[in-house]
């Protein structure tokens, strides 16, 4: 195996942080242990839940190299694969901003419940992004449905009120949702990579870059970039993409050395992990640790757990080959946003109905609570697996 295969670890460190997002989101935070959840803002400190979202990024990062080399080696021209990139942004912003606005839903203004409104929008969401087979024998089919589902998005923005008088009760970007967040972050670091390649030193500068940016911003010395922080804050909050590029650089290491000098990769993982660490810890003393605030001491902390933990990943999986115990992980890396947004199809479907599924949140056991969340994104992953099997996974 060379640098250039595919590293399992990547898709089962991916498949992880989601199942650990399906399951914090899915808790009883008034029952379960306070450090599973997310930390209010000004709390100086993080829980597990804090750790799920950068650790994503930390991954959208590593795999942008082998991704994009990939569609250079095709000799893809630098112009296709600039609109493939926009085109994966522009769809996790649109995505990213809907389902931010499914919980603004005014039922009365709308003429639709907040369950009904979002059912329709996460199956529109399904239809158009989804991975049909035989596209080019297929192409008027498809076609057909991608315009029944546009048709769906159009009807709900025009439908949409939240009765908000401040923005006229129309949808509203706000901080753009999971998705949104993942797509600005994408959009730094693949143009980054477009301009760096497999340079480390030279994505390093970048992700220094981004750092320095989201120093000052903490420091409130970019607050003359006001007007322009409602549409590219993201980026010049610097956090998200500093995660991503961090993560790029650790996927440009693994590029960098062949499987077989894992003697090598690994060392270079435990140090810059504990370097993060350490870094996060020198910046708590003039930014907490938070994840609300995206404060840097927080990001640099986040970064050196998914370096440690990849690290660990990385050799069971790859260099020790021992996978069979992340079987069901796996299929939730591989197709990571149908996994993220089938489990909420499931759930406004239950909502709406009112079926008895979800009652271990009514427990007041805080065992039953969490074994009942780990038990729905273990399903949530089975649930994937399925649906890929039947031909039903998103692709942007």
């Amino acid at each position: 195996m060379t640098s250039q295969n595919r590293i399992q670890s990547i898709d089962i460190m991916r498949g992880l942080t989601l199942l650990l997002m399906l399951f914090v989101n899915d808790l009883n935070m008034k029952v379960a242990p306070h450090w599973l959840g997310h930390m209010e803002a000004n709390f100086d400190g993080m829980g597990l839940a804090d750790w799920v979202f950068p650790g994503f990024l930390f991954i959208v990062g590593m795999s942008i190299p082998f991704a994009l080399s990939k569609r250079f080696s095709k000799g893809e021209k630098t112009v296709d694969i600039s609109k493939h990139i926009l085109s994966r942004w522009v769809s996790l912003i649109v995505i990213g901003v809907l389902m931010l606005n499914t919980g603004r839903v005014n039922p009365e203004l709308t003429g639709l419940s907040k369950d009904l409104w979002a059912l329709l929008m996460y199956i529109a969401v399904f239809i158009f992004w989804n991975d049909y087979r035989d596209p080019k024998e297929r192409i008027y089919n498809i076609a057909g449905y991608k315009l029944a589902a546009l048709a769906i998005f159009i009807f709900l923005v025009f439908r949409f009120r939240s009765g908000e008088l401040e923005n006229s009760g129309s949808l509203i970007t706000g901080w753009w949702g999971i998705l949104g967040l993942i797509g600005w972050g994408y959009l730094a670091g693949a143009f980054t990579y477009m301009l760096c390649r497999d340079s480390i030193w030279k994505t390093s500068i970048a992700t220094g870059f981004f750092l320095l940016l989201n120093i000052l911003s903490g420091l409130k010395l970019l607050n003359f970039l006001a007007p322009v922080q409602p549409f590219i804050g993201v980026l010049t909050g610097g956090n998200v993409p500093f995660i991503v590029l961090t993560g790029m650089i650790a996927g440009l290491i693994l590029r960098k050395f062949p499987l077989t000098e894992y003697k090598k990769v690994i060392p270079i993982f435990l140090i810059l992990g504990i370097l993060c660490i350490i870094s996060g810890f020198i910046l708590r003393q003039w930014f907490i640790i938070s994840k609300i605030k995206a404060t840097p001491s927080w990001g640099m902390i986040c970064n050196g757990i998914s370096f440690l933990l990849f690290a660990l990943i990385y050799f069971i999986v790859d260099v020790k080959g021992r996978k069979a115990w992340a079987t069901i992980i796996k299929p939730a890396g591989e197709h990571s946003l149908t996994t993220y947004l089938a489990p909420d199809i499931l759930y406004h479907l239950i909502w709406m109905t009112n079926l008895p599924i979800l009652i271990y949140k009514q427990s007041s056991s805080p065992w039953i609570v969490v074994g009942g969340s780990i038990i729905w994104a273990l399903a949530m992953a089975g649930l994937t697996a399925l649906l890929v099997r039947i031909n039903i996974k998103l692709k942007l």
